[in-house]
């Protein structure tokens, strides 16, 4: 079934490689440290694992979720059960480029479905 246009995020926004390599950063970062306060706070135990612009989210139930940063594409990736999405940048938000839904919110909804308990992660502060 193709995209529905009237959902479709518009063009993105350009960013310069050190704003992208800057932004991607910041959301990798950003989901590490609400992991860390999750496991202070004994919210849910999920493991972290970072390899460059890859952060793999191992959750109790041995589910994963993967963000990846695609630097040539200026994208973020994310793997989940529920599928694979690709963001860009647009208008100061990853929107996801088939249905225009923002990074965070659908991050959410992966990890509090993988997880089986309401998890919220939200964008780093501008």
């Amino acid at each position: 079934m193709p995209a529905d246009p009237a959902l479709a995020p518009p063009p993105a926004t350009p960013l310069s490689d050190a704003e992208y390599q800057a932004r991607t950063a910041s959301v990798l970062g950003c989901i590490e440290g609400t992991i860390d306060r999750w496991l202070q706070d004994d919210v849910i135990d999920i493991d972290t694992s970072r390899t460059g612009g890859l952060l793999e989210l191992a959750l109790p139930d041995g589910s994963r979720l993967i963000v990846n940063t695609q630097p040539p594409l200026q994208e973020l990736w994310l793997a989940a059960r529920s599928g694979g999405f690709h963001y860009r940048w647009v208008e100061g938000r990853w929107l996801d480029t088939k249905s225009g839904r923002e990074f965070f919110d659908v991050l959410s909804e992966c990890a509090s479905a993988q997880a089986g308990k309401p998890l919220r992660f939200t964008p780093p502060s501008a």
